[in-house]
């Protein structure tokens, strides 16, 4: 059986610039999705991605990104809009780097497709109505 799994990785300075999601692939025969990376050589990196493979190899691959030093927490969350304390300011478009929250131009209201957005919650932290919210569910299996 396949699973999928959703990641925020943080890399310190020191491994930055190392094949470490490759290694990913090659050892583990997982499947990646890089949904955002921000990745600058001898500085700290971000990068959210969804891993595909088995629960044996993803749990295997999960303690090597561990061991290397990377920072691993899961997205077992989800994004939602609040549209009764939404009031259409637009902060969170401009921070939102998926297209998820979007202006439409008839009505100039924000609009939020879900399908699109990776969790990362720049528009939580930008929303001044916190109409923005965090809501974790419950995963199936525990690869961690």
């Amino acid at each position: 059986m396949v699973y999928k799994k959703g990641l925020y990785l943080k890399f310190n300075p020191e491994i930055v610039d190392q094949p470490i999601v490759y290694r990913l692939v090659k050892d583990y025969d997982l499947v990646f999705n890089i949904l955002r990376a921000v990745i600058t050589p001898g500085k700290e990196g971000i990068m959210i991605l969804e891993l595909e493979g088995t629960p044996e190899k993803l749990r295997e691959g999960l303690n090597y990104l561990r061991e290397v030093g990377v920072e691993v927490k899961s997205l077992e969350q989800q994004i939602i809009k609040n549209e009764e304390k939404c009031i259409h300011c637009g902060n969170c478009t401009a921070a939102c780097p998926t297209g998820a929250l979007y202006v439409e131009k008839d009505t100039f209201y924000i609009r939020f497709n879900p399908e699109k957005c990776t969790a990362c919650e720049f528009c939580v932290a930008v929303c001044i109505t916190k109409a923005m919210e965090v809501h974790v569910e419950s995963e199936v299996e525990s690869f961690t």
